[in-house]
C-alpha cells in the first residue's frame, strides 16, 4: 500500500468517462468508487484534461455530481496562474490517462494498484427478465 500523500492527474475523456467530447460520456467502470477512495486516504486529485470553458465546466460539475472535487484542474495547485511563457505541464507523482502505451488500465485494476485492496463489487443490475 503507498504510505505517501500522492498528486494524481487524471485525464476526462476516455478516462473517468466514456469518451464523447463535447459532450460528457457515461461513468466509466469503477471510476468515482476508485477516486473517492484515493480522497479518502489522502491523496491529491488533478483533473488535467484538454476540455476548457463550458466543456470543462461540464466536467467538473459532473465529477462534483459524483461526489468528486479536485484539488486543482488544469494546473499543478489552485492558486498557480497559467503563464503562456512556460509549459502547461503539471507536476504529479501518477497520471492516469486512457492514451498510456499500452491503453487504459481498467478502474478495477487501478483501484488495486494504487490502494493494495481489491475493488468494491457492484451490486449486480437486474436483467429484463428480473434476475
Amino acid at each position: 500500500m503507498i504510505s505517501e500523500t500522492l498528486t494524481i492527474a487524471v485525464d476526462f475523456d476516455g478516462t473517468i468517462a466514456e469518451d464523447a467530447y463535447p459532450k460528457v460520456g457515461k461513468a466509466k467502470l469503477f471510476a468515482f468508487e476508485t477516486l473517492k477512495k484515493l480522497q479518502e486516504k489522502g491523496h491529491r486529485l488533478v483533473l488535467w484534461t484538454y476540455r476548457s470553458g463550458s466543456t470543462l465546466d461540464d466536467a467538473v460539475a459532473f465529477c462534483k455530481e459524483n461526489g468528486i472535487t479536485f484539488y486543482a484542474v488544469n494546473k499543478s495547485f489552485p492558486e498557480e496562474e497559467f503563464d503562456p511563457k512556460y509549459s502547461r505541464k503539471i507536476n504529479a507523482d501518477v497520471f492516469i490517462d486512457d492514451r498510456n502505451i499500452g491503453g487504459m488500465l481498467g478502474w478495477g485494476e487501478i483501484y488495486q494498484t494504487l490502494l493494495n485492496e481489491e475493488a468494491p463489487i457492484p451490486p449486480k443490475k437486474k436483467n429484463w427478465f428480473g434476475f
